[in-house]
């Protein structure tokens, strides 16, 4: 039936391309809430954008369903991919489980002007830009006039070549 209205619909027939669709949407709906979609809304309108974009895609001789659902699975993949794999737990429910950081001595401002002296001048503005100031990549190297890909090389070589110097191997 499916296939029927999709081969009628390719033919130019708008009301079993509306029919299709309608059916079609049904069937992702379902499909992706079986498989633990969230955003299934989301999923089902990507799909059938997809199913839109790639109808001429389908062989006529081949089922309609595995061609349908093999668009679904790679949409709900991509919505997992966007979403990721994390869990959000409220840090209260852990409160007695995880232990208290330890106190640090924080550095002073001489020490650390003495530990960035350490470096050259170049990685030396990168490490305390970011590490001290607190800034972005981007905005580092917009304040630095550098593109953010040296950025972060320098970033890397500059803490690589800290940590060597204070006993903490290398990077």
């Amino acid at each position: 039936m499916l296939a029927g209205l999709l081969r009628a619909s390719l033919a130019g027939d708008e009301k079993a391309y509306a029919e299709f669709l309608h059916r079609a949407a049904a069937l992702v709906r379902g499909f992706v809430r079986r498989k633990g979609g969230m955003d299934t809304e989301d999923v089902v309108q990507e799909t059938l954008l997809a199913i839109h974009l790639k109808r001429h895609t389908w062989r006529q001789e081949s089922p309609v369903l595995p061609w349908l659902f093999a668009i679904a699975r790679y949409k709900l993949i991509d919505a997992w991919r966007r979403r990721g794999r994390r869990i959000d737990v409220d840090i209260d429910d852990f409160r007695e489980v995880i232990a208290a950081p330890e106190p640090q001595e924080a550095l002073n401002e001489r020490d650390l002007g003495r530990v960035l002296d350490a470096l050259p001048a170049g990685q030396r503005s990168v490490v305390s830009s970011i590490s001290v100031d607190g800034n972005s990549i981007s905005e580092t190297a917009e304040k630095l006039g550098m593109n953010e890909t040296a950025v972060r090389v320098a970033l890397h070589r500059g803490l690589k070549a800290l940590a060597s110097k204070f006993g903490r191997g290398g990077a």
